[in-house]
């Protein structure tokens, strides 16, 4: 998805300036804090839940501070994942799959893996032992993921005129999708759990990499020009992406 850090500082609060930082489409805070005692640049979690906080030194400059940020950001993204309150796959929980809640169902007594029943709030069923079902159940949103980024990757390619090498499916905490110079597209399985036109549209963005890796006007055009739903589906990343990675 790329990262895209915003330099511009709105105003000063209280000895503290304010800016934000655009990891894998989401809006990040970042409090500049300088301190005459600081020797180096220091990057820690807000404890009021607000982002991050970093500490410059006296000689330090904001924008050096917000591209000590940029460096990192996968720090960044794993520690504000790992605050999140996480949601484990157990029996009796409420999950998304490609954006409507599905309660998990453990079934000891029945044979089979995983399958769904539709309902005034649809269920996932589980069969196996207990200790087996948060693996079950990942291990079926990750197929799930796989054969519908599939899908959608064929698509776009076809319309594109492009061709990939293959699609391969992580639990990657920095970005949604990416694109190799071989052609390998790679998503996160986490993409099942949103509504499917935001799996959709990073499928456009990934298959759109094969011909422009960059994201000039040219890039978004042809992401645009094919994914009606470019706009609203990164809203939807940005205001409600990071909530993907507390479950599991």
């Amino acid at each position: 998805m790329g990262l895209l850090s915003k330099l511009l500082v709105p105003g000063q609060v209280g000895g503290t300036k304010k800016s934000s930082l655009v990891i894998d489409g989401e809006d990040v805070a970042i409090t500049l804090r300088r301190n005459r005692n600081a020797r180096r640049f220091i990057l820690r979690l807000d404890k009021r839940g607000d982002g991050v906080v970093v500490t410059l030194p006296t000689d330090g400059s904001e924008r050096q501070a917000m591209e000590f940020a940029a460096s990192n950001a996968v720090w960044i993204r794993r520690q504000l994942s790992a605050s999140t309150d996480a949601i484990q796959f157990v029996d009796g929980v409420v999950v998304p799959l490609r954006g409507v809640d599905h309660r998990i169902i453990h079934r000891p007594d029945r044979r089979g893996t995983v399958w769904t029943r539709d309902g005034e709030l649809p269920e996932l069923h589980v069969t196996g032992q207990a200790e087996h079902l948060a693996r079950r159940v990942k291990d079926w949103f990750k197929r799930q993921a796989k054969q519908d980024l599939l899908d959608a990757s064929r698509r776009y390619a076809t319309v594109m005129d492009l061709s990939f090498a293959r699609v391969s499916v992580r639990d990657q905490t920095t970005r949604w999708g990416s694109c190799s110079s071989t052609g390998t597209l790679s998503y996160s399985w986490r993409l099942i759990l949103a509504p499917s036109f935001v799996l959709d549209y990073v499928a456009a963005h990934e298959v759109a990499h094969l011909r422009e890796m960059n994201h000039s006007p040219c890039f978004w055009s042809l992401v645009k020009s094919h994914c009606a739903a470019t706009d609203e589906a990164r809203r939807w990343l940005k205001l409600r992406g990071r909530e993907l990675h507390r479950y599991g």
